[in-house]
């Protein structure tokens, strides 16, 4: 299997992880092992490394990775990088130095045509980044009610058709099932106007990004990894997380501005009463994006963000921070 990945803000993200030679960090969406690789590569015999994803052809890929790394101090993890704490408790580590997310879909999963992906390669409507989860695109696509569609494709999509697109759903499904991508492209096209459809990105672009977090349940994985992610770093650690839409920028934004800023006296109060200590500080005011080199040599980082956060001391398993 060839699993091809061109990390995105390689040199970015790992600068901004501080690597300590003999630490111990973690790469949340292990996928093609881009960043994996040069993390690994600036840990001596002491540091340690544990890789996850929740995808097996990235863990099929990964195994075969490692096993050509001297560095035996290597793990790789089958699981969703929101349940970082107990897959550390299981492997017996109780802090690391770093984290690494890369958020979102992969490019392997997007050029895989059989997964269900891409609304540009013909394929059954799966879109399960891990292939064990119960639901698929095609489930949400004949079972969710109009109202549900609707709330899925302009939350998700932020798509200012959605409610035709829900509308043309469910009355096509009606007479045919929608199984495959090239169904769910032709309701959309049936849906949005040709004239609003000559400009701009796919017309199916939209919807198909806003199934498929409805079916990864990408963004309440987000929300839940941050709050596990710095609750297992050590003082000084880092957080590291690329997103690629604003829905994932805002998330980590507004996670990153309660943890270092969680107080929630009135703004009259003298003096602070509800105990809430921050709990990080955050390095990048303003996310660094790609370069102009970088966007000339892999033009799917264009949208890429990434933010970082450092732990602070003595700020215990922060309770308080849903």
């Amino acid at each position: 299997m060839q699993f091809v990945h061109v990390p995105v803000l390689k040199n970015e993200a790992i600068e901004g992880l501080h690597i300590i030679p003999s630490g111990t960090y973690v790469d949340g969406t292990f996928g093609g092992g881009g960043h994996a690789r040069e993390i690994i590569s600036r840990l001596n015999g002491e540091g340690c490394f544990v890789g996850i994803d929740q995808d097996q052809d990235a863990i099929e890929n990964g195994r075969t990775m490692l096993s050509m790394i001297k560095n035996t101090n290597c793990q790789l993890v089958r699981d969703n990088f929101s349940n970082i704490r107990t897959i550390l408790k299981n492997l017996h580590i109780e802090s690391v130095h770093g984290i690494l997310l890369d958020i979102g879909v992969s490019s392997h999963q997007l050029d895989t045509g059989d997964r269900g992906f891409s609304y540009m390669q013909e394929a059954k409507l799966d879109m399960r980044m891990d292939q064990r989860m119960p639901m698929t695109a095609a489930d949400i696509i004949a079972t969710y009610p109009e109202e549900e569609l609707l709330r899925v494709i302009r939350d998700y999509g932020e798509e200012k058709w959605a409610k035709r697109i829900a509308q043309f759903i469910v009355s096509e499904r009606k007479k045919a099932p929608i199984e495959t991508t090239s169904d769910l492209v032709e309701v959309i096209k049936k849906a949005i106007p040709q004239g609003a459809r000559k400009d701009g990105p796919h017309p199916a672009k939209r919807t198909f990004q806003a199934i498929r977090i409805e079916v990864n349940d990408e963004l309440g994985v987000l929300k839940k990894a941050i709050r596990e992610s710095v609750s297992v770093l050590k003082p000084g650690g880092r957080l590291c997380i690329i997103t690629f839409h604003s829905l994932e920028d805002r998330i980590v934004k507004q996670a990153f501005k309660e943890l270092e800023n969680p107080c929630i006296c009135p703004p009259s109060a003298p003096v602070c009463v509800c105990g809430r200590k921050p709990v990080i500080r955050v390095v990048t005011r303003k996310p660094i994006v790609p370069s102009e080199e970088e966007l000339e040599l892999n033009p799917r980082a264009r949208s890429s963000k990434l933010r970082i956060a450092e732990k602070l001391p003595d700020t215990g398993l922060i309770n308080y921070w849903k």
